[in-house]
């Protein structure tokens, strides 16, 4: 049986919450997975054949620490089944969902030499309530460029969940 792991980088836990999610869809199609951030991962990618790496996206970049392992590793990922996934907020209109049509995304592939067997963007969920005073300047100073929602009391998810599910059983059948 194949073994999969799922890494992931979470600012506030809506990357964790997708990876929770796909990581129950795969335990269900009675997938080996594990589960794990990149904080706490500590075993060796050549012990998995098929990878998940996903990171939120703050201040316009991905976690430098998930950054760092692709890096260091982008010639077994390139070997493996392997999966980017991108959480922001940008993604949360449809036309910037594609991996293509993300500019955080675009950007970001364009720096790294790992070239993943699949590329998803999901969007990701805005609570002001859970800022520090810092992060909610910056975040409503970004939404106010984007047109988003800058009211102090506003928490809204984005993530299309049957997207997440779509994506998870693909990637069961790689």
């Amino acid at each position: 049986m194949e073994k999969s792991v799922i890494i992931y980088a979470s600012v506030d836990g809506q990357t964790k919450k997708i990876c929770d999610h796909i990581n129950g869809v795969l335990l269900s199609k009675k997938q080996d997975v594990k589960l794990v951030s990149i904080a706490d991962f500590r075993d060796n990618l050549k012990d998995f054949d098929k990878i998940i790496l996903a990171s939120s996206i703050r201040y316009g970049k991905h976690n430098q620490d998930i950054i760092n392992l692709i890096n260091q590793n982008y010639e077994l990922l390139n070997a493996k089944k392997s999966a980017f996934i991108s959480v922001n907020l940008v993604a949360r209109k449809e036309e910037k969902r594609q991996a293509h049509t993300n500019p955080y995304v675009v950007k970001f592939l364009d720096k790294i030499k790992w070239k993943p067997t699949v590329v998803e963007v999901f969007a990701g969920k805005i609570n002001y309530k859970i800022y520090g005073f810092f992060d909610k300047l910056i975040i409503k100073l970004i939404m106010v460029i984007t047109k988003g929602p800058t009211n102090s009391d506003t928490e809204i998810e984005y993530t299309n969940w049957d997207n997440v599910t779509a994506f998870a059983e693909k990637f069961s059948e790689m």
